[in-house]
């Protein structure tokens, strides 16, 4: 990789025509007075820098479960899967992780497999890192048929500024490990809910990186992991 492409990501066409808006408003600043202008071009590359979509290396081994999304583990906590999706409706350990609006928020399956179901539900804009946020927030589900038939539920929610879930598969579509799925405007959550008896791999507090931090593995025998912030 060169020393440019450290610094300067592929943007994901879902932010084109928003760039394009505050580049015209930009220049537009510069016409009116300088310092609009700056403040305009400051919050177009922040909206260039919110809509990358940089390549990741997702790891392939058969079992592992990847993070959905850039940000921090917010809650690790049993809960019941949205409805809709056909899914059992009993407790499941749930990782949430939680996405500022500095996190690239390009979303990317954690397994291989099929989409068996989608159910979208609108809802409120509370903060996203509440608990309460899974049940009362607008949010996009979808339950993933792997090979061994077990299902595992990925979760869209939006957030305290987020006005917009993106879903890019339909119902019955395959999908890889880090695959593309989705995208959430400005600010929001990813809830992963892990099949019955799989424990997960990392903790509250841990940074996670979208197609590449490993939330766990179906082959693993290891106890839920503890961790400390230092």
């Amino acid at each position: 990789m060169t020393m440019l492409g450290t610094f300067i990501k592929p943007m994901h066409r879902e932010g084109i025509r928003f760039v394009a808006i505050l580049a015209a408003v930009t220049v537009l600043g510069f016409w009116l007075w300088a310092p609009l202008g700056w403040l305009g071009l400051g919050l177009t590359i922040w909206c260039y820098y919110f809509f990358r979509d940089p390549k990741r290396a997702t790891p392939t081994r058969e079992g592992l479960i990847v993070s959905p999304a850039d940000g921090v583990v917010s809650l690790i906590e049993p809960a019941v899967p949205p409805a809709g999706l056909g899914m059992e409706d009993r407790p499941l350990t749930r990782v949430s992780v939680f996405m500022s609006v500095f996190n690239c928020h390009v979303n990317r399956a954690p397994v291989a497999g099929e989409v068996a179901a989608i159910a979208y539900r609108p809802g409120k804009f509370l903060n996203a890192s509440l608990d309460k946020a899974s049940q009362d927030n607008e949010r996009n589900a979808l339950a993933i048929r792997m090979a061994d038939g077990r299902k595992l539920a990925v979760v869209q929610i939006a957030g305290l500024v987020a006005r917009r879930i993106v879903c890019f598969v339909k119902e019955g579509q395959g999908l890889q490990t880090g695959e593309r799925f989705g995208l959430i405007r400005f600010g929001s959550r990813l809830d992963v809910y892990l099949p019955e008896g799989v424990a997960p791999l990392v903790c509250l507090g841990q940074t996670m990186v979208a197609g590449e931090t490993v939330i766990a593995d179906l082959r693993s025998d290891e106890p839920a992991r503890q961790g400390r912030i230092e």
